[in-house]
């Protein structure tokens, strides 16, 4: 097991505030695949998110127990090339531009500059990501003058150019219509290809069944469920909890109750078809 990051003992607070919004926290990360967070608001998700890539405590102070280690190094010891291990991709995309660049191709090439990377190395490095996020075509254009969706995809080009080992993504699709849901998530597949360890919060669970590989459930600030997608969707108790699952693991256990005998309980319409088809066969 190739474990890229870790959380020991974490619990954090924020200033001015009783409780931890999260705790006790231990879980390890293996490098490549694509692990998803999932609970109500206000669950930690984000708070989590932050810790990982060290913007709790260091920008959001409050205080933090335990450790963050990516590689077996604590994240404090990385300093400003911390950017260059974990990319992090915010929810609103307005948040990510610099506003200090006046076409999206410079946009995208910013944080590489800053690394002083050489300029043939830059404009290579642009114009494959801008290939890669379909956004070639907005290459002149004036960051503040696009859509939601074409926004979030430079933002997504912006962290992606820098090349991390980890992207942590917050809620990349809360603000887009389907058609830009599925550019967003056909980019990050195209990430997890790359053998890129993926950390994501996102409500729209039927699309997390069919891309990720581990979820992650939070409630409270704590870790009540952890595990491959496929055991953790298909928990029903997890409902109780306030924890969405998808429709079709929903039916598959309501047919499951009503007589029809599952080997499991699907949570992608793939699998559903193929179990329910076997069932009624086996049924016959």
């Amino acid at each position: 097991m190739d474990i890229i990051m870790e959380c020991k003992n974490v619990t954090y607070s924020y200033p001015l505030t009783s409780k931890p919004s999260v705790q006790d926290l231990n879980l390890k990360f293996e490098r490549g695949k694509f692990y998803s967070l999932v609970g109500e608001n206000g669950s930690g998700k984000t708070t989590l998110c932050a810790v990982l890539r060290g913007f709790a405590p260091d920008f959001y102070k409050g205080e933090l127990e335990g450790e963050v280690l990516v590689e077996g190094k604590n994240i404090n010891e990385y300093g400003s090339n911390l950017a260059q291990k974990i990319g992090f991709v915010f929810q609103n995309p307005f948040t990510q531009i610099s506003g200090v660049k006046d076409t999206v191709f410079e946009e995208v090439a910013y944080g590489v500059e800053n690394f002083g990377v050489p300029v043939e190395e830059i404009v290579r490095r642009v114009i494959d990501v801008m290939k890669m996020t379909n956004i070639e075509y907005l290459a002149e254009k004036n960051p503040f003058e696009l859509s939601g969706g074409q926004m979030q995809r430079v933002a997504l080009a912006s962290v992606i150019v820098l090349e991390p080992d980890i992207l942590i993504i917050d809620e990349p699709t809360s603000q887009l219509d389907p058609e830009g849901t599925e550019s967003v998530f056909e980019i990050i597949k195209k990430m997890k290809e790359k053998k890129k360890t993926i950390i994501l919060v996102e409500h729209k669970i039927d699309l997390i069944a069919e891309y990720a590989d581990e979820v992650i459930a939070l409630k409270d600030g704590k870790v009540i469920a952890n595990g491959d997608k496929n055991r953790v969707l298909a928990d029903m108790s997890l409902l109780e909890e306030g924890i969405a699952l998808p429709q079709v693991a929903i039916l598959g256990q309501k047919l499951q109750e009503k007589g029809l005998k599952l080997s499991e309980i699907p949570v992608t319409e793939k699998q559903a078809v193929e179990v329910i088809s076997k069932a009624l066969k086996e049924r016959e």
